[in-house]
């Protein structure tokens, strides 16, 4: 199904779920090219279908002097070297209607936020671009709520939706993953994505920065695969003690060859 969504992507006929990678937000040219070899390296070896990820700006931030980007036109230009370099797709995220086409004309993928997935505008302008749309589920959201927002891409004239979900609000500083969510956005023949770095944040910590318990990536990703995601979204870093977005939950670039790895072995599995 993703080949169909993406007839460029590399390793498409592949029976492996597929991966949306890279870092949080574009930091600079330099760094986003490392990180995109090295996972096109990985992801070729396991013949595994890549998306290189990457946000050109980060509008959710928890204090008004968290980094936001290094520019929109400058990160967009180089999501698209990435993609032009490698050969691979790209996504990133959307926050405003307005936002839609400018990204459009850099990558393959517009990702709508979690928090933004309810906004019909921001899911129309986003579905006529043409470009696929990867909805993320709210976290205040059950997965069968999902229906109504891929509703809204497919009656606006496209096709091409994902829809991945990050866990739930538990409590207030908390996410908690129920994986019944998968088979039921299943269940709306869209592919579905377990985003197995964002569903082990700790938001709204008192230090005004968001934690994280990446030790736990591999348990849901494991689970994910188990309960038949068809794709996995995972941020990683060379440093992510040091990144500017979201470095509490990324996993280390080092560690994502093994853990795709066993993946695989889920995967095979299962099939």
């Amino acid at each position: 199904m993703i080949q169909s969504y993406l007839p460029h992507i590399k390793n498409g006929q592949s029976a492996n779920f597929f991966l949306m990678a890279g870092p949080c937000a574009i930091e600079g040219e330099d760094i986003a090219l490392r990180i995109a070899e090295k996972i096109v390296t990985i992801t070729d070896k396991l013949n595994i279908p890549y998306i290189f990820k990457g946000s050109y700006r980060k509008a959710n931030r928890s204090r008004v002097d968290s980094f936001t980007g290094i520019g929109d036109e400058k990160a967009l230009k180089i999501l698209e070297k990435v993609g032009q370099t490698f050969g691979v797709p790209t996504v990133t995220d959307i926050h405003e209607s307005h936002e839609a086409a400018l990204a459009a004309a850099y990558v393959d993928v517009l990702q709508i936020p979690a928090f933004l997935c309810r906004q019909t505008e921001l899911l129309v302008a986003a579905a006529e671009t043409g470009k696929v749309v990867n909805i993320k589920k709210g976290q205040f959201l059950s997965a069968e709520s999902m229906k109504f927002a891929v509703d809204k891409v497919i009656d606006s004239g496209n096709n091409k939706v994902f829809l991945t979900d990050r866990g739930n609000t538990f409590g207030y500083q908390d996410l908690i993953v129920d994986f019944r969510g998968i088979p039921q956005m299943k269940a709306f023949q869209v592919p579905t994505v377990m985003d197995c770095t964002h569903s082990l944040q700790q938001p709204n910590q008192t230090s005004g920065v968001t934690g994280g318990k990446p030790e736990l990536i591999e348990t849901i990703a494991k689970a994910a695969i188990a309960v038949g995601a068809d794709g996995l979204f995972i941020e990683t870093h060379p440093d992510p003690a040091n990144a500017k977005s979201d470095g509490a939950n990324m996993l280390h670039l080092d560690l994502l060859e093994g853990l795709l790895t066993k993946l695989v072995r889920v995967r095979e599995a299962i099939l």
